[in-house]
């Protein structure tokens, strides 16, 4: 396995980071690109015309990571060549009302299941309800094949994502890549560092992903009293003020959730994955020192030992980035240092973050994590 990286800025057109001659024939090209960059289609075109055997796959961040740095509205890519493996991949466009649930399931389908061995999947970030997307990927492939992946990101703008798959992004796609051999070896590590404050309050109505009635009040206004000043800056300032949602019967397995829209109307709240009802919701804040060793507990379960090159995708909360400010750089550069030289790393900051959850789960959608997934060839 050998990767090829690349960046692109509007100041400097496309510049090889890497050293090494150009790859022979990488297949696969994983991009991610500012969602507001002028003339996209343009370069795609570019990449296409850089990489023309290649699969291209991407999405829209709220910020790009390549090796020790931080990008906004640029380009991070990373170009993969396999040696002794495969990928094979699957698309859809998300057409009129189908359901996310079904939407998952059907681009696993679409998958041979013969020697596959994990699943990176990219997403729309808006319009789509990640829990319910991954449910039916995870229904598709049983508990024993591990996804890796995220949500595109819109930085804070929450207006429009896109997705690459092998064609001009567009915001209506989904793409998963299946990774076939046994010669490929992954390992993920997920990690919040967030606190819970304040009093934990019951999800009293809820459908979905859309919070209604927190303790039997109106979700959206009980939010906003905690928020202060920051409620004027809804929905971006809710990235600083997650919620944290767990049951009474299992109060030790939390997951995070932040929001996407609110409807002022409704008095409710859009989120990137589901709230349900009869289940308690706690508010979360974080500070820079937790964030940051959140970051690097993350690249020490993903880190393997071994001197082979190897390829780590990051992808990050954008709610991470918000809070971390100029200091996000620093969760980047501690992963890094834990990663080692041998290991390139690309990535962005995201809407959900998809990773393996412990050993029982192939996949669960997570938000304000920092997720790793390192990948080598033996």
């Amino acid at each position: 396995m050998n990767t090829e990286l690349w960046s692109w800025n509007e100041n400097q057109n496309w510049v090889k980071i890497t050293n090494s001659e150009r790859l022979e024939n990488p297949g696969l090209v994983l991009f991610f690109f500012g969602s507001r960059i002028k003339d996209l289609e343009k370069r795609y075109l570019e990449i296409k015309n850089l990489f023309p055997n290649s699969f291209i796959a991407g999405c829209s961040t709220s910020g790009e990571i390549l090796e020790e740095e931080l990008s906004d509205n640029g380009i991070s890519l990373a170009a993969i060549q396999l040696d002794k493996s495969t990928i094979q991949t699957s698309i859809l466009s998300r057409i009129g009302k189908n359901d996310s649930f079904a939407l998952g399931k059907e681009l696993i389908e679409a998958l041979s299941k013969e020697g596959l061995n994990s699943v990176l999947l990219l997403s729309v970030g808006h319009g789509i309800n990640g829990s319910e997307l991954i449910r039916g990927v995870s229904e598709s492939l049983g508990k024993q094949i591990k996804v890796f992946g995220g949500l595109a990101g819109d930085g804070t703008f929450f207006e429009k994502t896109f997705v690459c798959a092998n064609d001009v992004p567009s915001p209506d796609h989904l793409v998963a890549i299946g990774f076939y051999g046994e010669n490929l070896k992954f390992r993920y590590g997920s990690v919040g560092g967030w606190n819970s404050f304040g009093p934990r309050r019951k999800i009293t109505k809820s459908k979905d992903n859309v919070l209604y009635e927190l303790d039997g009040k109106p979700a959206l206004d009980l939010y906003k009293s905690y928020l202060g000043e920051e409620a004027s800056r809804l929905p971006g300032s809710a990235l600083l003020f997650p919620l944290q949602i767990f049951s009474a019967e299992n109060p030790d397995k939390k997951v995070v959730r932040t929001i996407l829209s609110v409807n002022e109307e409704e008095k409710s709240m859009t989120f990137a994955g589901n709230i349900p009802s009869n289940h308690f919701a706690q508010l979360m804040t974080a500070s820079f020192e937790n964030l940051i060793d959140g970051a690097e507990k993350a690249a020490q379960k993903s880190k393997m030992e071994t001197d082979s090159h190897s390829l780590a995708i990051l992808i990050s909360c954008v709610g991470r980035k918000l809070v971390l400010g100029q200091r996000t750089v620093e969760e980047i550069e501690v992963v890094r240092e834990v990663l080692g030289d041998n290991c390139r790393t690309v990535g962005f900051y995201s809407y959900g973050e998809i990773s393996p959850n412990g050993e029982l789960l192939n996949c669960d959608l997570h938000n304000q994590t920092m997720t790793i997934t390192q990948i080598y060839e033996i």
